[in-house]
């Protein structure tokens, strides 16, 4: 049962922030509130405040400068899977967006209450992490970016300031040459694991260091240490090996309703494989 609480609307982002400063830690951003409203439900969490931040205007615009595509904080996954500037630029990212949770999730959740929230079990957090995305953020002292990688800092721990509320989510497009894969387990409503490659191949083989992340089986997601396959060729059972190995080597994973640790690292060894393939099709 939900716990009596107040919505404080927002119309710009300064006075979200001032917000933000107002009520402290006794406030919420509120905006699809798929991940907040269940959390207050099951009274794990609750929040005498919340501010809604869906009358923002900026915060509900997808756009593209031609290097990198601003998502705002409010829009939704049903949006990201329906956009066509997503849908060419970054494909893959385009179908994970059609896999997360439900189309009900989808309609109402936003991709920054997904990262904010940094709940483990997640698909966006790990592809994003591989390609490198870009959490601006604003507060009182004015704007930041974090890149992803540093701002999940453990399970629904982020870097996100006291002061500060989520703008923007930035992705570099990748240039040419460069391609992406994400694929995932699970046997319940989230991922069991979630396993993302980003990397350009040259002549069948890593021209530079691929980016490969494991998420959902860990409190966060892991980057993976592949310094030693650069120039490796991709096809190579050898390559896939070794891939697998660090895979597994670079996780924690959590035992949980999904399956042992031992379980969820040869799961990692497994999908990490079957990522690889799926790079290995697109590169073809």
């Amino acid at each position: 049962m939900l716990r009596r609480f107040e919505i404080h609307r927002a119309n710009t982002v300064d006075e979200a922030v001032a917000l933000r400063v107002r009520f402290g830690e006794e406030a919420a951003v509120y905006a699809g509130g798929t991940e907040l409203l269940l959390a207050m439900k099951m009274g794990v969490a609750h929040w005498p405040h919340l501010i809604d931040v869906k009358p923002i205007a900026e915060l509900r615009q997808i756009t593209s400068d031609g290097a990198r595509i601003r998502i705002g904080a409010t829009v939704t996954h049903w949006d990201l899977e329906r956009d066509p500037v997503i849908a060419r630029a970054l494909p893959t990212f385009s179908r994970l967006e059609r896999n997360v949770a439900n189309v009900r999730v989808r309609a109402a959740g936003t991709l920054t209450g997904n990262i904010a929230f940094a709940e483990p079990h997640a698909d966006p957090p790990t592809l994003l992490n591989a390609l490198d995305a870009t959490i601006v953020v604003r507060g009182q002292s004015g704007q930041r970016e974090i890149p992803i990688r540093e701002f999940v800092t453990g399970m629904y721990q982020t870097a996100l300031g006291p002061d500060e509320i989520i703008v923007a989510t930035e992705i570099p497009l990748p240039p040419a040459g460069v391609h992406a894969s994400y694929v995932k387990f699970q046997i319940l409503e989230r991922p069991s694991v979630g396993v993302a490659v980003v990397a350009s191949v040259r002549d069948g083989r890593f021209s530079a260091v691929p980016s490969v992340v494991i998420g959902a089986v860990d409190e966060m997601p892991r980057r993976v240490p592949a310094e030693p396959l650069r120039g490796a060729l991709v096809q190579d059972a050898g390559t896939g090996d070794a891939l697998a190995e660090a895979a597994r080597q670079a996780v924690e994973p959590v035992a949980d309703l999904a399956g042992s640790v031992e379980y969820k690292r040869h799961l990692v060894g497994v999908f990490v494989r079957r990522a690889l393939d799926a790079l290995v099709a697109q590169a073809a």
